[in-house]
């Protein structure tokens, strides 16, 4: 079903949702003891973002919480500076996932997002949809289960995005989803539209080899991952992509 957009402003902030999966989103989706007082609180992690998986009128759905990292996280922690409804970290990541979502890219549908005011400052909230029975490339890679195959379906999924002109702004091994049928893209905070220019692709590609890598992809040695991993994933993303259709 296609979503359809609805905004619900209240002295606080606003709320943005897909009307065509709940007819009715208020403050208390975005708070994860609401959903344990109902017993509806399947999981919840801490660290940066505060990730909850709560099992809305909607359908199950990831509620995820935004928070900086880094060293301005001790300064600002949650809070960003307001520039407009429009701008705000949880609107617009909705909105690119909707666009995305009716292009029929791989992406956990959204549900709803919210902006909170604080006088020149706000703080934000995403519920998307829980991709069931997935797990992400680094637990893959942790679990001896990342091979050339799946490397090359990993390369075409990745592709397909920057066919579409997505750039992913922390394209990693924990933001890639394995399930049964297709691999998912996740976490598109900052993520934006741009003509898909081979520089940018090719740092996008980059950022995912050094996750990899990081995360014990080259354990055994630089020439087995490139043959292994990195060739097949390679191979998938420019068979995917084609050639000659990097600039616009």
């Amino acid at each position: 079903m296609m979503a359809q957009e609805q905004v619900r402003t209240n002295a606080g902030g606003a709320i943005l949702f897909d009307s065509a999966a709940s007819s009715q989103v208020d403050d208390d989706w975005f708070v994860p003891s609401h959903w344990r007082e109902l017993g509806a609180l399947r999981m919840q992690t801490g660290g940066r973002g505060g990730v909850a998986l709560v099992g809305t009128p909607a359908g199950e759905g990831v509620l995820r919480h935004y928070r900086r990292g880094g060293m301005v996280a001790r300064l600002m922690g949650d809070r960003y500076l307001w520039t407009g409804a429009e701008r705000t970290r949880s609107f617009a990541e909705f909105r690119l996932l909707a666009s995305m979502a009716r292009e029929g890219l791989p992406v956990p549908a959204p549900i709803a997002a919210r902006y909170r005011r604080q006088g020149p400052f706000y703080t934000a909230d995403l519920i998307t949809r829980h991709v069931a029975s997935a797990r992400t490339l680094a637990e893959c890679l942790a679990w001896g289960r990342l091979d050339a195959e799946l490397a090359q379906r990993t390369g075409e999924l990745v592709a397909r995005f920057h066919r579409a002109g997505v750039w992913h702004a922390d394209l990693n091994a924990h933001n890639i989803l394995v399930a049964e049928s297709q691999l998912y893209l996740i976490d598109f905070d900052r993520g934006e539209r741009r003509p898909p220019a081979e520089a940018w692709r090719t740092a996008n590609l980059q950022r995912l080899r050094r996750s990899l890598v990081k995360l014990g992809a080259m354990a055994e040695s630089e020439a087995v991952f490139e043959k292994t991993l990195w060739q097949p994933l390679e191979q998938g993303y420019t068979a995917t992509f084609g050639v000659g259709g990097d600039e616009p």
